[in-house]
């Protein structure tokens, strides 16, 4: 296998919905992860780190600040000759313009770009997953079992299996059937959202698949059930690593409190397969004389003055003297001002807390933020560029969001600001 029989393709256009507020000026993809990262670091990297030298990305939804961050690949190492990463939204063809309308139309919608970059494999990857994978080792196992495609998949405890697409094999991991979401799972073996296809194969499916006016043009529900019902031969290649999909509030604080809690499976600072990623360029971080870091993960630019424990700060954080941080994750330019108390809680790009504010976990009473919908386990989130009221008190599950109607006294906004 040469590196230019591979092209990636990374699905990089979902709203997020269940990320509420993080999402509503922000590619899911985009979202900051881990103190320095944004999400689709890890693809990209792994891109990288495995030999893959073209990279695809196609955005859609809210896709200036996901297409500024990738740009042309420099922190990956893919603005070179014969490489390159190539931002790949929906234009308008041939005089009509339509948006991806699901996974596989997103992929047949570029079938041009595939085609001159003229692949002999393509991997299909999800732009909103932390784990690190050599897709390398699985294109190669995907040519030495002579497979039409390659799915990647995890054991996940049964009682989870009826959330995710399942696989049944036989005893040499070919597939013999995928079931989308099943009540009573037959096997725990998900499918990862990771696929390697022989891309004459994939091509001709994608084409079929289109002209199906029943079809949600879905690799899961579509296209793997029909290379299955081909006869085509599908491979299940077994992952045992680490891999969160953090498309959830819940998921996306524990993913990043794992940093901290579970460092010899989500290693950050491996040499042996880095995680690339564009940084501003800021000054060191300083921690002042009467302030206490505990378990915690910090970048360039964070000032602390107060108390934080177990808790990520993205750059340019301050947390002022008697403030008081534990269980957060705080995306750049958040300030934390003297006397707030906040704990598990996610707090969005320039939102400034309060004097005095008491926030997250260990706080109750009602509120017309709570939003139990979207938020559990007590954390609580802050649309970005909000400042909160002074002395507010924020229950925990809330969701602050300057679009909702809430009355003036019961508003914890004291104002808004673009960030």
């Amino acid at each position: 296998m040469t590196k230019a029989e591979v092209v990636a393709m990374i699905l990089a256009g979902g709203q997020g919905s269940r990320l509420g507020v993080l999402t509503k000026k922000l590619a899911k993809p985009a979202v900051p992860f881990g103190s320095r990262y944004r999400i689709i670091d890890f693809t990209m990297s792994n891109c990288v780190n495995s030999g893959i030298e073209i990279v695809g990305v196609l955005s859609q939804y809210q896709p200036l600040a996901l297409n500024t961050y990738v740009g042309n690949g420099h922190p990956w190492d893919l603005d070179r000759n014969n490489a390159g990463a190539y931002i790949l939204p929906p234009y308008q063809r041939s005089g009509k313009s339509d948006w991806y309308k699901g996974t596989a139309n997103a992929i047949y919608q570029n079938r041009d770009f595939l085609d001159d970059a003229n692949p002999t494999y393509i991997v299909v990857l999800s732009g909103d997953h932390i784990y690190k994978m050599n897709y390398e080792e699985m294109i190669r196992a995907h040519i030495e079992k002579g497979a039409d495609a390659t799915l990647a998949v995890i054991e996940v405890p049964w009682e989870e299996a009826p959330r995710f697409g399942i696989l049944n094999t036989k005893s040499d991991d070919v597939i013999t059937e995928f079931v989308e979401k099943p009540a009573n799972p037959e096997s725990n073996l998900a499918s990862m959202g990771v696929y390697v296809f022989t891309w004459s194969v994939l091509r001709e499916a994608l084409i079929e698949d289109e002209t199906n006016p029943d079809s949600s043009n879905d690799f899961g529900k579509n296209i793997v059930p029909m290379l299955l019902n081909q006869g085509k031969k599908l491979s299940a290649y077994r992952y045992a690593g680490y891999w969160k999909d953090v498309g959830t509030i819940a998921s996306l604080w524990e993913t990043n409190m794992d940093i901290l809690d579970r460092p010899e499976e989500i290693n950050l600072v491996d040499r042996s397969w880095r995680i690339y990623s564009r940084n501003p360029v800021k000054p060191s971080h300083f921690i002042g004389p009467d302030a206490s870091v505990v378990n915690s993960a910090l970048t360039d630019g964070c000032r602390i003055y107060g108390n934080v424990v177990h808790s990520v700060l993205s750059n340019s954080v301050v947390v002022e003297k008697g403030a008081y941080v534990k269980d957060c994750v705080l995306f750049p330019g958040v300030v934390v001002k003297a006397g707030a108390s906040i704990e598990r809680c996610i707090v969005d790009f320039g939102t400034i807390i309060g004097k005095d504010v008491s926030a997250g976990a260990n706080v109750s009473g009602e509120s017309p933020y709570i939003n139990k919908k979207l938020c559990s386990g007590g954390i609580c989130v802050f649309e970005r560029g909000l400042v909160i009221k002074e002395g507010a008190i924020i229950p925990a599950n809330s969701m602050v969001d300057s679009d909702l109607k809430v009355a003036p006294e019961k508003s914890v906004i004291e104002s808004t600001f673009r960030v």
